[in-house]
């Protein structure tokens, strides 16, 4: 375990492959989900500009609904 409080943060190469796990996590989540096919979205908040309110790195898988662009 390893606190990261922004993706700004995350700096090491050790980051690297644990966002790419993070993504691999989501796609696999997707499916699960059957969200693959129609789309979806993950997203990360970075300061409180973009909306973050929870202080450690965390992600938000968006489908099952038609996503607009652009968001927010």
């Amino acid at each position: 375990k390893k606190h990261i409080a922004r993706i700004c943060d995350v700096v090491t190469d050790e980051d690297a492959c644990l966002m790419g796990e993070v993504i691999r996590a989501a796609n696999k989540i997707a499916s699960e989900r059957g969200i693959v096919e129609d789309g979806y979205r993950v997203v990360a908040n970075c300061n409180e500009g973009a909306g973050q309110s929870v202080w450690h790195v965390h992600f938000h898988l968006l489908g099952g609904r038609k996503l607009g662009w652009p968001p927010g």
